[in-house]
């Protein structure tokens, strides 16, 4: 007999409590119920069942079976639903977070070129510089780059970046470049905070021979692009994640200092849902972000 079906009718006899409701349930004869379930514990090797004239009861291997076949029948079921849907056209709405600037520059491109091989799916792209909860925002998959605490959600790395110092060569050229932390003391610097320029403390190097410096900046603002054009304009030495930086420092605008105490590398991570089964949109775009991303960062 079929493995799957004898657990199911396993499953009928533990629910209905007797052979003969089972049989009903299932539409065959108690004798047939009764040797599927005797040929079941044969295989086993171990009693499901104890049977009086009067009572039936799960014995504590049947108990755990019957908790197991549970599970294993819905696995199965959502199985053969995934494989289903996978023969369908993807639709539906695809909702995405990641870092507004990290967003822009490189998830973008991805979801405009995926939503054009799949017409029928639409993208909401939500680019925030914060932590979006997954369920109360309704987000089917995201990029962080952190090192990510142990979650619910499964993480697939696309790569690291640092935490870099850079400045224009013009700036540098007529400043001079600081060949340690400390002599950022005497230099103009930029950062990204609040409405007026505060003190600002940096730190270089791992934790164990972490240097931390505090540097009070000559000009503060809210977002990193302002901060990167003020620098590219000889404003100072500004401190942004290697990747926001990488365009400029390609065109020559900007140019990187002191390279050997940046702090340890951090990843960027794809996280989505660690369920089994991920709808067949997220799981596609999956394939198309590790595709176009990966190896891009590092």
């Amino acid at each position: 007999m079929d493995r799957l079906d004898a657990l199911t009718v396993f499953i009928s006899v533990a629910d209905e409590g007797s052979f003969v409701a089972a049989a009903r349930r299932l539409r065959r004869s108690p004798t047939a119920v009764t040797r599927a379930v005797a040929v079941l514990e044969d295989r086993l090797g171990t009693r499901l069942l104890t049977r009086t004239t009067r009572a039936m009861a799960l014995t504590e291997a049947g108990q755990r079976y019957l908790d197991q076949g549970r599970r294993a029948l819905a696995e199965f079921a959502e199985l053969e639903n995934s494989a289903a849907t996978d023969r369908a056209e993807p639709t539906g709405l695809l909702t995405l977070t990641a870092p507004e600037m990290f967003g822009r520059m490189h998830v973008l491109p991805v979801a405009q070129d995926f939503m054009r091989d799949y017409p029928k799916i639409d993208v909401s792209l939500l680019l925030l510089n914060r932590v979006v909860s997954f369920v109360d925002e309704g987000v089917d998959l995201g990029v962080r780059i952190a090192h990510l605490p142990d979650s619910s959600l499964h993480a697939t790395q696309l790569g690291s970046v640092r935490r870099i110092v850079c400045a224009s060569p013009e700036y540098l050229a007529v400043q001079g470049e600081p060949a340690h932390p400390e002599a950022l003391r005497g230099h103009r610097t930029i950062t990204v905070t609040g409405v007026r320029p505060m003190p600002d403390r940096w730190s270089f190097g791992a934790a164990e021979t972490e240097i931390s410096v505090l540097v009070k900046p000559r000009l503060a603002v809210s977002t990193v692009q302002a901060a990167l054009d003020a620098a590219v304009a000889g404003g100072g030495l500004v401190r942004a994640m290697s990747y926001q930086a990488a365009p400029l420092e390609a065109a020559g605008l900007l140019r990187r200092v002191l390279p050997d105490y940046e702090p340890p590398p951090i990843p960027i991570q794809l996280v989505y849902p660690a369920g089994r089964h991920l709808p067949l949109k997220t799981r596609l775009f999956i394939d198309r972000a590790i595709g176009a991303l990966r190896g891009r960062f590092g």
